[in-house]
């Protein structure tokens, strides 16, 4: 054989082989491209459901109050949440319009009609709710956007596989479901509801291959994704469930226990204390004080500056007793222009020290800059000391008889209960 022929031959091979292998490499480089971009926008895809879902069902327990104003509790604090979340749940559709709008584009130029077209819906969806949301149409925009959720759980599971795991975004639906303001009943039908569609999708899968597979690489990423992003959101769920209801319990027991307009205890929740001050009264014997205070001329303000100044007035008191008293001491609203002051650990001539204090700030302070005008503000102080057999009304009282026993001396007074003075 001809030395040139092999040499030739042997140039051919090298050629051919060198030609398989850029084929190769570039059909692994346009393969390895296009899973990573299909990853990507699974992931996106994802992410921003999970961010959908979360917001809606966290706080759909809001959609009864916002279209339905005849809220008993709290409405106040119902209202600023739900517009809160309202905002967010806008920016969410505009968040989420921008990214399907970009992966349309991207999809179609990748060659992937289905998905670009898929996300041509979910804008269409977005939009609607967005506006839906803007006319108060609340309940029609949260139909859209969980509507959404669930669609594209099921696409992302027909189109990658079961194995994907965007199934998994339905469980979310059942504690949401349960947290609701919805009936029992309707958290029932909707329930079971849920488990036939995801039945039915799992039953689906047995008998149909995925529309536009991935590599299995690729696959097992997006199933521990999905599964760690629901893992998450449903810890997310149980972790904001506890704190909102925390959170209510406490504002509960603040309009409970505290005077709106002083910030003071209120009447209930201060005779609880003067109960448990004297359970330990009677435990440890140690000296328990009271007083009661009453504004003087309190009608003639309310008369002629207006109910409006006597709230301010009441309000500037509310501030005024405690910073004389100590922190331990209670101060409570006990009535209209009536305060009691609870002394722990106090004796009867400490007590009236106390109260003696609480007059003098109150007649030396600059009502002026407070009623915006030249104003007398004074109090009357009966006090009285807890004894042996003594309840809750028989050592208020007596300290009540000392108070108006001051108001009949002249007002502007402390007085302690003349019978029981030790």
């Amino acid at each position: 054989m001809d030395v040139s022929d092999t040499r030739a031959g042997s140039d051919f091979k090298s050629v051919e082989k060198d030609s398989e292998l850029h084929f190769c490499a570039k059909v692994m480089r346009e393969y390895t491209y296009n899973q990573v971009v299909m990853l990507l926008g699974v992931l996106a895809k994802t992410i921003m459901a999970a961010f959908l879902v979360a917001p809606t069902v966290l706080l759909q327990g809001n959609l009864q109050y916002m279209d339905n104003d005849n809220s008993t509790v709290n409405p106040a604090s119902r209202r600023e949440r739900g517009l809160r979340f309202w905002q967010v749940a806008r920016r969410t559709c505009q968040l989420a319009a921008a990214v399907d709008i970009s992966f349309f584009f991207l999809f179609h130029f990748l060659g992937s009609p289905i998905l670009a077209w898929i996300n041509v819906g979910s804008v269409a969806m977005y939009a609607t709710a967005y506006y839906a949301i803007k006319r108060r149409q609340n309940r029609l925009a949260i139909a859209l956007i969980w509507l959404e959720v669930i669609i594209h759980s099921a696409l992302g599971t027909i189109m990658i596989g079961w194995e994907s795991g965007f199934h998994y975004y339905l469980l979310m639906f059942i504690p949401a479901l349960c947290v609701s303001s919805v009936r029992l009943g309707t958290i029932f039908s909707l329930i079971v509801g849920l488990w036939g569609y995801y039945i039915g999708l799992d039953i689906l899968m047995w008998f149909i291959e995925p529309v536009q597979p991935i590599s299995p690489g690729a696959l097992r990423g997006v199933h521990l994704f999905n599964l760690s992003i629901v893992f998450a959101m449903l810890s997310y769920l149980s972790f904001f469930y506890m704190s909102t209801v925390i959170s209510a319990q406490r504002k509960l027991r603040r309009f409970a226990t505290v005077d709106s307009l002083t910030g003071l205890f209120n009447r209930r929740y201060g005779s609880e204390l003067a109960e448990n001050e004297i359970a330990r009264f009677r435990r440890s014997k140690h000296p328990v004080a009271f007083m009661l205070l009453d504004v003087d001329h309190f009608k003639l303000i309310n008369d002629h500056y207006g109910h409006e100044m006597g709230d301010k007035i009441l309000a500037e008191i509310g501030r005024l007793i405690p910073a004389q008293l100590r922190t331990q001491d209670i101060v409570a609203r006990w009535g209209g222009e009536e305060f009691l002051v609870i002394l722990p650990d106090t004796g009867i001539e400490s007590a009236l020290a106390s109260a003696e204090r609480i007059r003098n700030a109150l007649r030396s302070h600059d009502w002026a800059a407070t009623a915006g005008e030249s104003i007398e503000v004074t109090i009357s102080i009966g006090v009285s000391e807890m004894c042996e057999n003594d309840d809750r009304g028989s050592v208020i009282s007596r300290a009540d008889r000392a108070l108006y026993r001051g108001k009949a001396g002249g007002r502007d007074r402390v007085e302690q209960e003349e019978a029981l003075e030790q």
